[in-house]
């Protein structure tokens, strides 16, 4: 069976926890023979550094125009095929075509929660008009899949499945910390919008003997006046965007990670944190204590007691120790492998009863 794959997202972003998840199930998906594949491609994905990873054959990608791409981006992709195949969008697109069967994955509902009205609007239109058409529904979390039925409630619930993400296996404790340095030391991952909480982590730390590694995109001039401003220039430094090999030494060497983030669809950074042998500061909601796992530490609020209640138990060794082995014990159910063998499981079923 033929199987579209809508590339997308990497000319809507340079980076992110979408990329990061359609790059590995393309890794396995433009090798496969297991299905017909084609890439639905368009200009500006070379500046996305995961899309540049990829090593898709010429002739398995459909190069599209990106002219007006900030108003296609919202429209079904015109698609000819004579024979059933399965469309698998990265960011809720669907195919009009009448012999496509629709996969739309539902990642998490930040914009519904905290975006501003015209940005939520566009993109709440697209992305309901998206899971309303599909046949198949992936959600990323349980808690994703709460929040859908709570968005909307009319939906089959029987065409939702659960497919967590996958994390690498780039990250591993290592024998020894690579920066010795960076062990008074908290990292802070990610992106710093304001549900993400970057800033209760400032405060806290300014109360703290503790330093701050940022691992991120560049800091605005706010963010660094800030930062100079409530820690000072020495107690913080930032590391642009590292590959996985650089951060797993740093998850190696730090202290902790903070990620007291008040929603996630997933929360990728917590179960890399795990592998590593990183204790995790996080937030006590949404899909976070779902995939944290049962017995793990969390934040009850955010207060500098509660947070200081946490880097208590991280200084107590015996108490660190078995919070790093709950941390690794439960990051090992999660791997891209068994993300992309469930995708595949997925479109297996879907052609099987294709050709009943």
């Amino acid at each position: 069976m033929k199987i579209i794959f809508d590339n997308i997202i990497f000319s809507l972003q340079k980076s992110g926890g979408i990329s990061i998840l359609w790059q590995n199930l393309l890794l396995k998906m433009s090798e496969t023979n297991a299905f017909k594949t084609l890439f639905i491609e368009y200009p500006y994905s070379i500046n996305n550094i995961f899309s540049r990873q990829l090593k898709i054959p010429i002739d398995k990608i459909d190069f599209r125009s990106g002219r007006i791409l900030s108003i296609k981006r919202y429209f079904p992709p015109k698609i000819k095929c004579a024979e059933p195949f399965i469309f698998h969008s990265s960011y809720y697109r669907t195919s009009n075509s009448s012999k496509a069967i629709n996969i739309t994955t539902v990642h998490d509902f930040t914009y519904e929660k905290y975006f501003p009205f015209l940005k939520r609007i566009i993109h709440s239109w697209q992305k309901f008009k998206a899971i309303r058409k599909s046949d198949y529904i992936v959600c990323i979390s349980e808690n994703t899949k709460s929040d859908l039925l709570n968005y909307i409630p009319d939906i089959d619930s029987n065409k939702i499945r659960i497919i967590y993400n996958g994390v690498s296996s780039d990250y591993c404790p290592l024998s020894q910390k690579p920066y010795p340095n960076l062990s008074n030391s908290i990292l802070f991952i990610g992106s710093r919008v304001d549900y993400k909480n970057f800033d209760y982590t400032i405060e806290c730390i300014q109360q703290s003997s503790f330093n701050l590694v940022i691992c991120g995109n560049r800091l605005s001039n706010e963010e660094q006046i800030k930062l100079d401003t409530k820690l000072g220039p020495d107690r913080y430094q930032v590391v642009e965007n590292p590959d996985n090999h650089e951060l797993n030494k740093i998850y190696n060497s730090v202290f902790c990670l903070s990620y007291p983030s008040s929603y996630e669809g997933f929360g990728i950074p917590v179960i890399e944190a795990q592998k590593a042998g990183c204790p995790v500061i996080a937030l006590n909601k949404s899909s976070i204590p779902e995939i944290i796992g049962n017995g793990y530490p969390m934040l009850r609020d955010l207060t500098q007691a509660e947070f200081n209640r946490i880097i208590n138990q991280f200084k107590n060794p015996d108490i660190r120790n078995k919070i790093i082995s709950l941390g690794y014990q439960n990051s090992s159910k999660f791997s891209w492998e068994k993300m992309i063998q469930e995708y595949t499981d997925l479109y297996l079923e879907i052609s099987s009863l294709i050709k009943q």
